[in-house]
Order: C-alpha cells, then structure tokens, then sequence
C-alpha cells in the first residue's frame, strides 16, 4: 500500500470520531506540571457527566498512563483504527507510552516522526463520540506543540506556569506562539503556587512569590486558579490513582473553560508534507492486537 493510500484510509476514518471540542494544555517549559492539569482537566469534565479522552502528545516524555493505570493496559486495534483504554472513570487515554514494548523504551526520534505520530493519534485512534479531547502537549514551541496547533481542531488552550520569574517568561512564549496560530488562550493556571503546612495551615511560597496575577492581566485572559504544592497529587500519580485526588476548586476551573471554550473548529492553516515517508508508520505496534 503506498503512502497515499494509507493517507486515503486514515481520512476515511475520520467521520467516525466526533469530537466536539479540543482543549490543548500548555507550558511552554517542562517541570511546572502541565501533565497534571491535564489529567485534573480531563477528570474534572469527566466528573461533571461529559465524554472525555486524552491524548498525550508528549511523545518523548509521556507521563499520562502512569498516572490514570496501575497496571499499563494493553491497546487493541479494531478495522476503524487503535482503541484507546479507559480509565476508571470511563476516561480515554492514548500516550506512546502504551504501544511500547517497555514504559521505560526511549522514544529517539526526529522532529518529522514526533509530528506525525501526534496527527496519527487523532486520526488513526477511534476516539469515537466525545464532548471533550484534552491534548497533553510537549513542552516547548517548536515542531510537537506546533503540530497540534495546526493540525487538530483547536478549541482553545490553557496555559500552564509556576512562580519562578522563568517560568512566566516561558509561559509568555507559549501565549504568543498561541496568538501567532490563532488558538484562543482559554486562561492561566498556576500550579506549585503555595504549600499548606498540615501542623498549622500556614501558607508557604515554597518557589518565591506568585507573578501568577501579573502575567495574567499582562496577556488579558483569566487567572483560572492557583494550585498548592501537595505530596498527596505526588502519591497518587505514582500508584496510578490521579482520579482519586480531591481538587478542591477545580469543578469552577472546569466550567469556566467549558464556558469560554468555542466548538471545535478547523486549522488556522494546512500542515505541510512531512518530508520523510517512514513518518507514515511512526506508531510503533509492539503492544496493540
């Protein structure tokens, strides 16, 4: 079968999925917990009755199915395409990290494959009826990040930071890389902002004091809410129990993005060609049948 073909084949699956809206999530740099937003996003809407999956399009640092699974289950494929497992709560998931032969395989690949294993996983995954896909993007604002933007059907994106000066210089690059796109910045969410001491309720600004205000009102779009440093999101991460953490506050966060969110929409702009056909199968297949 040449390329074009399989090109052919992917789009005729297409219909199949109807997925209502695609919020993507975003940091700019690693390490300031835009996996975790993700997966409390995903939970959130899940828990008020919707329909939801995630992608984790973070294909050389998946960190998604360790925290939804215990035990790394295994991926079936149908005639319309992979099937992505579900959590506990009925919540659908697809990460690189499932179709290795190993969680721990490194995934050594250029740019070009990276790209078109993220656009396989919308089009060669039978997400079905959905009313939400969170995507986990990689950090960053180049090729990975770039490639979601432009090729799925954006809704809106959530901008995730910390309170080091850094971080919300990063995050700044990540709402202009945004702008530049034509994808809607839904809000700004602070994670790691504070930690509560269990003996006396004191707040502590563990990693310096929040710009979370500023670079809000600075990019004009909403401060969503500020998220405690909390050993417990730690633990249960680690144990693939994420769904059982109480996010207190994050029900509003949820339906104020649900509120600002606009109905899945097309590209700003085609993607381009790929310049290597071995991208073409750049899902490996060690773990799905």
């Amino acid at each position: 079968m040449t390329v074009e073909e399989k090109e052919q084949k992917r789009d005729a699956n297409l219909p199949l999925n109807e997925v209502k809206y695609v919020i993507s999530v975003m940091s700019g740099k690693g390490g300031v917990g835009k996996s975790l937003v993700s997966a409390l996003l995903a939970i959130g809407l899940r828990s008020s009755g919707r329909q939801v999956g995630v992608l984790d399009a973070d294909i050389t640092g998946p960190s998604i199915p360790k925290m939804f699974f215990r035990e790394r289950p295994r991926v079936e494929t149908s005639a319309v395409g992979i099937i992505p497992p579900q959590s506990r709560t009925g919540i659908r998931v697809m990460s690189i990290n499932l179709l290795l032969e190993s969680e721990e395989q490194a995934v050594v690949w250029r740019g070009p494959l990276v790209g078109r294993a993220i656009q396989q996983f919308w089009r060669d995954v039978s997400w079905g009826a959905m009313d939400y896909l969170v995507v986990d993007l990689p950090p960053g604002t180049s090729d990975a990040p770039l490639t979601v933007m432009q090729s799925l059907p954006q809704s809106g994106v959530v901008l995730v930071t910390s309170p080091q000066d850094l971080a919300g210089m990063v995050v700044r690059k990540a709402a202009h890389m945004a702008a530049g796109v034509g994808v809607p910045i839904l809000g700004l969410i602070e994670n790691m902002s504070y930690f509560v001491c269990p003996d006396t309720g004191k707040h502590h600004e563990i990693f310096g004091p929040s710009h979370a205000h500023e670079i809000a009102m600075e990019l004009d779009v909403p401060l969503l809410i500020r998220l405690p440093l909390d050993p417990e999101i730690s633990r249960l991460c680690d144990e693939g129990r994420i769904e059982d953490y109480p996010a207190k506050g994050f029900g509003q966060v949820v339906e104020r993005i649900v509120a600002l969110a606009l109905p899945a929409k097309p590209p700003p702009f085609p993607v381009q060609a790929q310049p290597s056909s071995k991208a073409a199968d750049a899902v490996p297949a060690g773990r799905t049948g």
